[in-house]
């Protein structure tokens, strides 16, 4: 039991000291440079949601299955696209007349 939680655990702190270690380290060049903060905020997540499906993309390419690489790309969009709208509708919903929806 210990052999499978202690990996786990260790990998765990590890992957958020490192991204820890990558999220100040970028602040302080970005902030060295004179980029502003919601530029440098708006990299760091674009990079960060990013990664893992480039990783699973380049393995999957590499294994010789280009359909999971192809349905990685396809699915991340699908979802990421929904989101916003879904989120965005929530946040600010559009006000249609009642003859709007009667059509």
């Amino acid at each position: 039991m210990l052999d499978v939680w202690l990996p786990l655990i260790v990998g765990l702190v590890l992957l958020i000291a490192g991204g820890d270690v990558l999220v100040r380290g970028a602040v302080k060049v970005a902030e060295h440079l004179g980029v502003s903060p919601l530029v440098i905020g708006l990299t760091l997540v674009g990079f960060g949601t990013s990664t893992p499906e480039l990783v699973t993309s380049v393995q999957a390419a590499l294994a010789g299955s280009p359909g999971i690489a192809f349905g990685n790309i396809i699915g991340s969009n699908i979802a990421n696209i929904l989101l916003i709208v879904g989120i965005s509708a929530m946040v600010f919903p559009l006000a249609v007349s009642s003859s709007g929806l009667r059509r």
